[in-house]
């Protein structure tokens, strides 16, 4: 599927007013930055959860005042009330579970942000679903985009804008390394933290227990660099605890999994030539991100301490909507916008 390449420049608006669709740990981080940052203005907020609709935003959020906004359960009705700029999408990982809110947006002809990880490229697995979604968005005349720290920055943004200091590159290794004692519950959860083996085993077969989104890393890596990838694999492997060890939400016993390890790799002509290799577990010695480019020159970076994920998450989300207002109509990818960075408002 063709994407037109975007030259986004900021929109010359005080306050672009926001939809927040979903307000899960990752909803509620936009949400928050979206009241409290310049340039931006939190207009409705929509939630399948019966318990927070018809509540003021402002108590799902932790706020000490009251922003006069209800929690609705209809987006049609959110949009014709609130008559957003963007709508900000934090529901699903999976794009068949998020893409019918998505159009429901997209009748309205509002452009999206998503944190939904397989949005964020179409890779081959999702092809039909993601050529749908860009028809949709060019019917409507708005783009949509999917982002987040990982897809959207971390492992696939990052190491593709250090590509451009190479003549050659022969391969890219990135690793991102996490103590989870820091992140949200949902995700220590999805790592498996506190499961047995065989629980862990089971998670992964159903698809519960995973990272998602190294597919469409590597599928943009590839096709950043022009490479005609064979295949890719995306293998995950439990940590077991050596001892027991405990966070805010889980205590986890000696041989029970304290979280996992997962690589993704992509292959052309039978050779590893893309790595996405994730620790994600509970008491993790180090937690850091590093992208190792083998090629002329030779790059080696890494970010000691690593990127806070839930952070990034919806710092990376809320500083794209600037760009997807202006870009041009369809599903764009992180690959098509400007280049990144902080938007501190006009």
């Amino acid at each position: 599927m063709p994407f037109v390449k975007a030259n986004a420049v900021v929109p010359s608006v005080m306050n672009i007013r926001v939809l927040q669709v979903g307000l899960g740990p990752i909803g509620v981080a936009v949400a928050r930055q979206v009241v409290s940052r310049r340039g931006f203005q939190l207009v409705g907020a929509v939630d399948i959860d019966p318990q927070k609709r018809g509540r003021d935003v402002a108590t799902v959020l932790g706020l000490e005042r009251a922003l006069g906004l209800e929690i609705g359960a209809d987006i049609t009705k959110a949009i014709r009330a609130a008559k957003p700029d963007v709508a900000v999408l934090c529901t699903a990982s999976s794009l068949r579970s998020a893409l019918p809110a998505m159009e429901e947006v997209l009748r309205r002809r509002v452009p999206i942000v998503t944190t939904t990880e397989e949005a964020a490229y179409p890779a081959p697995r999702n092809r039909r679903l993601a050529t749908r979604l860009d028809a949709a968005a060019r019917e409507a005349g708005v783009a949509v985009l999917g982002t987040g720290v990982n897809p959207g920055f971390t492992m696939d943004v990052l190491p593709i804008a250090l590509s451009a200091a190479c003549e050659r590159v022969d391969r890219v290794e990135v690793w991102r390394v996490q103590d989870a004692r820091i992140r949200r519950q949902p995700f220590q959860q999805k790592i498996g933290a506190g499961m047995t083996p065989a629980e862990f085993g089971l998670g992964v077969e159903e698809g519960r227990v995973r990272h998602v989104g190294f597919t469409e890393s590597i599928q943009m890596i590839g096709d950043a660099l022009g490479w005609r990838l064979d295949r890719i694999t995306d293998v995950v492997a439990p940590k077991i605890a050596t001892a027991p060890i405990d966070s805010e939400f889980f205590s986890v016993r000696r041989g029970h999994v304290a979280g996992l390890v997962q690589e993704g790799v992509g292959y052309m002509k039978g050779e590893r030539r893309i790595v996405l290799h994730l620790e994600a577990y509970l008491g993790a010695p180090e937690s850091y991100d590093s992208v190792l480019i083998e090629g002329s020159p030779r790059l080696h970076s890494k970010i000691e301490g690593g990127v806070h994920g839930d952070i990034a998450t919806a710092s990376v989300t809320v500083n794209a909507i600037p760009a997807v207002i202006v870009a041009p109509p369809g599903l764009r990818t992180m690959r098509d916008m400007r280049l990144p960075s902080f938007y501190g408002g006009c």
